[in-house]
């Protein structure tokens, strides 16, 4: 079947949307990667000197301190205060721990993320579910809505070099061809789903705009400061850090070798001991320049780092001579901690709506409402022994049963079932087997005749 006009159309105005954002994806994704070159490294510092460039890759701080704290707990049901099982399965049938780290770094990054849900030949129960990478893909929604009308996955065949698509629409999903300047069809799967097989995230995104802010944004200039100094410091320490020996009352051709060969200027330059046969010959030292300058320079950007960002300080490198307590660790967590929950929030609507998805590739059949809860484990670091006398405090009061002891604790549901069966077996080994018999002879006797 060939395209619609209207989905060749679609096509193209997708297309040119990912156009239009490549060169600031590139960039950031620079960026992200410790790969950015800066613009400009200072008058003081002559061009060659780019190649000894050193950058602070304090972007990767700033991601991997939120998503490495980020660890899915239970995936629920509407109305419901267990785990579902089958959520769970589909879940880590695609690997999903892995798939919403990369997804949560990709919001970070670009501003956006994308899941896409579709069809497992091999299985239909478990759906595949993986992360899109943003700057192949790209959506149209509509504002009045707020849903989806299309999506569509630019990207070059790696073997071929041919330029390919995969074109989302609510109803069929078509995989296209670039051939000759126009979109060729090679395959339609007609799922009559009702909505675009694919959840788009935006990180930070206003209120009537429907594009997302790169969480690295705010870090990038202080990056560029930092590592700009650091480039001047080495330039530094070689230009004047270094102490450098002057003589005066001789010229070059003095310096010669038993045999009368000249000493190489490299050579003469790292010699310990000069020989100085004329009378006004004379040797000294330089005071070499002091770089603390530079050290001042990068803690200051490390103290605006860290309060633009919500990281404590030690993150970027600030420390004291004395390691921190419990409480002051939490404490200068506090705010990293927060930022944490608020992003989790954010993001669990987007995983919510996949694995509702999910299901109804599953089963056919739509979760009500399309309401899957996502709980979250602590984003906290407390210690074992801290957590476990809270726990134990609170359960010695009554607050807490032993299963919503072992929920406190994050404990995985797997890890639930096989408690579970210690307990069983502690129980059954317990039991006198004399008394068992004796137990069950009175049940026999007093029954109810009825």
């Amino acid at each position: 079947m060939a395209l619609t006009d209207s989905e060749v159309e679609t096509l193209n105005s997708l297309k040119r949307g990912q156009v239009k954002r490549y060169r600031k994806d590139l960039l950031h994704e620079r960026y992200r990667e410790g790969e950015a070159r800066i613009e400009h490294l200072g008058m003081a510092i002559p061009p060659e000197m780019r190649r000894f460039m050193v950058y602070i890759n304090w972007i990767d701080t700033l991601v991997t301190s939120h998503t490495d704290r980020q660890q899915v707990r239970s995936i629920v049901l509407p109305g419901e205060d267990e785990p579902d099982a089958a959520l769970r399965s589909m879940w880590d049938a695609s690997n999903m721990d892995t798939q919403l780290s990369m997804f949560s770094d990709d919001s970070w990054t670009y501003g956006r993320s994308f899941f896409s849900v579709g069809t497992n030949e091999s299985n239909a129960d478990f759906p595949i579910i993986r992360a899109e990478n943003p700057m192949e893909m790209t959506a149209k929604v509509n504002i009045r809505t707020q849903q989806m009308d299309a999506a569509a996955r630019f990207y070059r065949d790696p073997d071929t070099g041919q330029n390919k698509a995969v074109l989302y629409l609510p109803d069929v999903t078509i995989w296209v061809d670039r051939e000759n300047g126009k979109w060729v069809e090679k395959d339609r799967d007609k799922h009559s789903l009702g909505v675009v097989p694919v959840i788009m995230h935006l990180h930070r995104r206003r209120s009537g705009r429907w594009v997302g802010k790169p969480g690295i944004s705010i870090l990038m200039p202080l990056v560029d400061s930092v590592t700009r100094t650091m480039t001047n410091m080495q330039f530094g320490q070689e230009a004047a850090g270094i102490p450098r020996i002057f003589l005066t009352g001789v010229a070059q051709g003095d310096f010669v070798d038993d045999k009368g060969n000249p000493i190489p200027r490299f050579e003469a330059y790292w010699n310990a001991l000069y020989l100085l046969k004329k009378e006004n010959a004379k040797a000294g030292t330089l005071t070499p320049a002091d770089l603390k300058n530079f050290e001042t320079a990068v803690m200051t950007n490390g103290k605006l780092a860290s309060s633009l960002t919500k990281l404590p300080p030690d993150y970027f490198g600030i420390t004291t001579a004395n390691p921190s307590t419990e409480g002051a660790i939490r404490g200068t967590e506090s705010r990293l901690v927060r930022s944490v929950e608020a992003f989790n929030a954010q993001v669990g609507d987007p995983v919510g709506w996949t694995m509702a998805l999910a299901l109804r590739f599953a089963t056919g059949e739509w979760v009500e409402g399309n309401r899957v809860r996502v709980d979250w484990f602590d984003p906290a670091t407390p210690t074992v022994a801290q957590r476990m006398d809270a726990v134990v405090k609170a359960k010695s009061q009554g607050i807490l049963s032993r299963e919503g002891a072992w929920d406190e604790l994050g404990w995985s549901e797997a890890r639930k079932d096989k408690e579970r069966r210690y307990f069983a077996a502690e129980r059954a080994e317990s039991i006198d087997p004399a008394t068992e018999l004796i137990t069950r002879d009175l049940a026999m006797n007093y029954a109810d005749p009825a």
